[in-house]
C-alpha cells in the first residue's frame, strides 16, 4: 500500500529536507521514525527538497508499507510516530493513496511563504527576516506581476542547480502585509510574500525576494524584474535572502490520487 504523510518541520539544525552526507535532514529522521514504529525499514520520496534551514507547515511525502495499523489504528500510529521525532518535526496525518501516486511528479503546484520584519522584533528573527530598510510594498507587488506565466527563471537558479529544465509556471506572486501570532511592534511592518508554481528551482524563491528586495528599497523601479529575467544570468538578481523566513505552505494534487480503485 502506498500512503501520503504530511508533515510539518522546523527546518533550523537541518541541511534540508533530503538525505545528505555527515548533515542531519528532515527525510533521514522521518525514515528512522516510521522505519522504527512500523517494524521494516521504510523509504520516504517526498515532493521536493527545501534548502537548509527552510521550513514547512505542510510537507507532503510518500512511502510503501503492508502493515494494515496505519489504517485500522490511524491515530495511535501517528501517535507513535510522533513520540519519537524530535520536537521541530511532526507528521500531522497518512493517508492512503494510489499505488502509483508520486509525491513529487504528480504535484500540481507547490506554495512558499516568505516573512519580513522591517524594525527589531525580539520575537520574530527565528521566522522573519529582519530587514532594516524602508520597503515599498507597491512596487515591489508590481515587480511580483511580471513574475507570473510560464517563463526561464534561470536567472534564480542557484548556480550549480541540476535542473532539467529552468521553465516553470508561476501562477500567483504577490506581497501582503500580515499579523504575527505573537505580538506586533508598535511602527514595524510586517510583510510575506507569497508564490505558487507549478515546480521551482534549487533556491529560486529566496532569490526572487531578494531581488524585490532591491526593487523595494527603491534601487531599481518595477520594470528592472523583466530585464533580470531575459538576461538569465544569476549574476544579474538579487541576492538571495536567508532560508529561515520561508516556508512551503501547501503542495496541491490532483483529486483522483486519493480514489482507490
Amino acid at each position: 500500500m502506498r500512503f501520503f504523510a504530511s508533515i510539518s518541520y522546523n527546518g533550523s539544525g537541518y541541511s534540508g529536507w533530503q538525505i545528505q552526507d555527515n548533515a542531519p535532514s528532515i527525510q533521514n529522521e522521518v525514515q528512522k521514525a516510521l522505519s522504527a514504529i512500523l517494524g521494516e525499514k521504510i523509504d520516504v520520496t517526498g515532493a521536493g527538497r527545501t534548502d537548509t534551514g527552510v521550513n514547512a507547515s505542510d510537507f507532503t511525502a510518500h512511502f510503501d508499507s503492508d502493515d494494515d495499523r496505519i489504517i485500522k489504528e490511524h491515530g495511535k500510529i501517528i501517535y507513535k510516530i510522533n513520540a519519537i521525532l524530535p520536537a521541530n518535526i511532526v507528521v500531522n496525518s497518512i493517508t492512503r493513496v494510489r499505488e502509483d501516486a508520486h509525491a513529487r511528479f504528480d504535484a500540481v503546484s507547490r506554495t512558499y511563504k516568505y516573512y519580513i520584519h522591517s524594525s527589531k522584533d525580539p520575537f520574530a528573527p527565528h521566522f522573519s527576516w529582519y530587514c532594516k530598510f524602508p520597503l515599498d510594498i507597491r512596487a515591489m507587488n508590481a515587480a511580483a506581476s511580471l513574475l507570473t506565466g510560464k517563463k526561464d527563471f534561470s536567472c534564480f537558479e542557484k548556480t550549480g542547480g541540476s535542473q532539467v529544465s529552468p521553465i516553470c509556471d508561476i501562477s500567483t506572486a504577490y506581497w501582503d502585509t500580515y499579523t504575527p501570532s505573537i505580538t506586533a511592534l508598535p511602527g514595524t511592518d510586517y510583510l510575506v510574500f507569497t508564490i505558487t508554481a507549478n515546480r521551482f528551482l534549487r533556491n529560486m524563491v529566496r532569490a526572487i525576494v531578494g531581488t524585490m528586495v532591491e526593487i523595494g528599497r527603491g534601487r531599481h523601479t518595477p520594470e528592472w524584474m523583466e530585464e533580470v529575467l531575459s538576461s538569465r544570468d544569476r549574476g544579474q538578481a538579487g541576492q538571495s535572502v536567508p532560508g529561515h523566513a520561508l516556508f512551503l505552505t501547501n503542495v496541491r494534487y490532483p483529486e483522483d490520487i486519493f480514489k482507490l480503485q
